[in-house]
């Protein structure tokens, strides 16, 4: 049986530098939730299609499931578990947990992950312009109405605070 090529990648998570050795067609989930123990980073088709794996790469929102760890090397990558802590979550998740946008939660580090990018980009957005970026994003317990509604909130509150909304308040450990 002919052995899968590997690489040694060298990357940040969530603050923190990371040396792994992977297999070439590992995905960066696998990478994040078997090796590093993120499990915020949720795996739900393995095709894309839900979101749930969504993590941000050089600060861009990206599915984990799909790219592989190797295309991550040199990058910055950012789970759910860096953008808050416990005692002090970020306004999105705050938000989140003010305005019932979760029940199982399966979806929600996705949908967190998705959401601050979109504040990154449109600080301000409108209902519609949430509902469109999210659209990616499947929920199958809570129903969108709520997450909008978490997501403007949070939207108000960081313009309110000035900070950035995709900053997040602390890193977890790995």
């Amino acid at each position: 049986m002919p052995s899968v090529p590997s690489k040694t990648i060298h990357l940040s998570v969530n603050g923190r530098p990371v040396e792994a050795e992977v297999e070439c067609r590992m995905p960066l989930a696998e990478l994040l939730r078997d090796r590093l123990r993120l499990t915020g980073t949720h795996i739900g088709c393995d095709t894309s299609q839900c979101g749930a794996c969504t993590v941000h790469v050089d600060g861009v929102a990206v599915r984990s499931c799909t790219l592989f760890a190797v295309q991550a090397d040199g990058s910055e990558v950012r789970t759910i578990e860096g953008v808050g802590t416990a005692g002090e979550p970020h306004p999105l998740q705050a938000a989140f947990q003010e305005h019932h946008a979760l029940q199982c939660g399966f979806c929600t580090p996705g949908m967190i992950m998705t959401a601050l990018e979109l504040l990154r980009t449109v600080p301000s957005p409108t209902p519609e312009t949430v509902r469109h970026y999210l659209e990616g994003n499947l929920c199958r317990c809570t129903g969108y109405y709520n997450i909008v509604k978490a997501v403007l909130a949070a939207a108000a509150e960081t313009q309110g605070t000035g900070r950035p909304a995709d900053e997040g308040s602390g890193h977890a450990s790995l």
